[in-house]
């Protein structure tokens, strides 16, 4: 079938009807561009595979409005193909805290464009800054509330409703499906979408999401914490050995040694760090011979554990075992020995953003009761970006259709929080997966990286689901192997099956029909 042909010319006079309710439409911006390449890594379309993109011609389109009384600016970008538009909207989520609009957007962007959809994203308000240390505050002692609410939520909405009628105005008809695309903060955009507008897109991915906000913040910060607190800072070299040996110990237990820990319970059940100590190694930090010692056990054993208050109790869930410890807990040394953790400044930077709201204030390392009141402080303090609403049956009744996916090795965003909010969205609604699947990824860092493989199959798995209800089953990756560089192909499954090598297959497990889901 061929594709849909524009109506109308890329000019601003053919979306000069845009509107949005509650918005003011400040300018409009098209015009074609041609030529335009981006060779795109693996891995930087999450969801789908690696391109090289030449030659590429689409109608840019950018919308910048306002909220009236809200003082704000918000642009957002729509790309629509001049020729064969296949009929539907890909939207495209941003990272860290950056709305979109920024290197990988784009890349998800050039990548749509080629596969002939139209594509959008949106900056949220927030122009190029990615740091909110140059928006968080409108004055000393004030959060910036506005910009807030925008990232967090009401700019998502808007993009969806300005898109739609973009492609209305080029092609005389709306998109007959639309989907949204994202990974990390686009993860947490794609679940507020869910949550807050169920009618906006009708398939998702949501990959990799920090849904959990205050969570992400005190976990991610932790490991530095935990250090000063028990000043305790094992070198890089002895918490790569560590991860070394977690990997080894719990690397076979899913029947095959591919190099990366599939079964993470299993594993907490099984591994006995303490029985590790003093075990030599060569650091090549120092070019000697060093031991595991006992402060790097307790460390590596804090991470996995998770933040606690200050009484012991739970906070937030660790890391899984398997992820990098040396980028989790990295020390730095003076010449003379003392160390310091390399994220202290970090964590300073969120008791100065969210406590004080003084980015200029000096501060020294924080007690355990401070951290206790960083967490509380958060949770009120980002309730307009978390995405934690577990009673989406506004979304399952609308008929759409989400799948999530997070790497094990995330030393980002820890993956138990995705498990954690899709076993509470299945306990308070029924037949959850009739419309949300999740998949744990083994080996898989944050959105991208490590041995793991990418799930490149997913988003046309998703179409699948919402075009023609095939739900997903198991979902195609490459494994990278960790002695020779070779690969293997596996599947990773929807939770909470697990994928398991089939041992009466006659040849190596390098083929995906060893694998099934159990």
């Amino acid at each position: 079938m061929d594709g849909f042909v524009p109506i109308q010319a890329c000019t601003p006079s053919t979306f000069s009807i845009i509107s949005l309710f509650g918005g003011e439409i400040l300018s409009i911006s098209a015009g074609l561009v041609t030529n335009y390449n981006f060779p795109i890594p693996d891995g930087w379309r999450y969801s789908q595979p690696s391109l090289n993109v030449e030659n590429a011609t689409f109608c840019n389109v950018t919308v910048t409005y306002t909220h009236p009384g809200k003082h704000d600016t918000i642009n957002a970008e729509i790309w629509l193909p001049p020729t064969d538009w296949n009929g539907i909207l890909q939207s495209v989520g941003g990272g860290g805290w950056t709305a979109g609009r920024y290197f990988l957007s784009y890349a998800g962007m050039a990548g749509a464009i080629h596969d002939g959809y139209a594509t959008a994203t949106t900056d949220g308000g927030l122009g190029g800054f990615q740091d909110p240390a140059d928006w968080g505050l409108v004055s000393l002692g004030n959060l910036n509330l506005v910009a807030f609410d925008n990232f967090g939520q009401t700019a998502l909405n808007d993009l969806s409703v300005i898109a739609k009628d973009v492609i209305q105005a080029y092609y005389g008809q709306g998109p007959l499906y639309t989907y949204f695309n994202g990974c990390s903060n686009g993860g947490r955009q794609a679940s507020i979408l869910a949550q807050q507008y169920p009618e906006a897109y009708d398939g998702i991915i949501a990959a990799a999401p920090g849904m959990y906000w205050a969570e992400l913040a005190v976990t991610s910060i932790w490991p530095a914490f935990y250090m000063d607190l028990t000043n305790q800072y094992p070198r890089k070299c002895e918490m790569e050995q560590l991860t070394s040996i977690a990997i080894a110990n719990c690397d076979a237990l899913d029947g095959v040694e591919d190099g990366i820990i599939s079964d993470p319970e299993k594993c907490r059940a099984t591994i006995k760090l303490d029985d590790h100590l003093g075990t030599a190694f060569a650091c090549n930090e120092t070019g000697t011979e060093l031991t595991i010692t006992a402060e790097a056990i307790d460390v590596a054993k804090a991470i996995f554990s998770g933040p606690r208050y200050s009484n012991g109790d739970f906070m937030w869930y660790g890391y899984e075992i398997g992820t990098d410890l040396s980028a989790l807990a990295a020390s730095t040394c003076a010449s003379e020995g003392s160390c310091i953790p390399a994220q202290r400044q970090s964590l300073q930077f969120w008791w100065q953003l969210w406590v004080l709201e003084d980015l200029t204030a000096n501060i020294s390392t924080l007690t355990h009761a401070q951290y206790d009141h960083l967490y509380l402080t958060l949770k009120k303090k980002l309730a307009a970006v978390a995405a934690t609403e577990t009673r989406i049956s506004e979304f399952q009744r609308a008929g759409g259709k989400m799948l999530t996916f997070h790497g094990l090795t995330d030393a980002a965003i820890t993956p138990a929080s995705t498990l954690h909010y899709f076993k509470e969205v299945s306990n308070v609604l029924k037949n959850t997966t009739d419309f949300y699947r999740y998949y744990r990824v083994p080996g898989l860092q944050h959105c991208f990286g490590g041995p793991g493989g990418q799930p490149i199959h997913m988003f046309d798995q998703l179409r699948s689901w919402v075009e023609n209800g095939t739900a997903p089953l198991a979902s195609s990756v490459t494994v990278t192997l960790p002695n020779n560089g070779g690969t293997i192909n596996q599947v990773i499954c929807p939770y909470p099956q697990k994928a398991v090598y089939q041992h009466s297959c006659d040849w190596q497990p390098s083929t995906r029909e060893c694998w099934q889901c159990e």
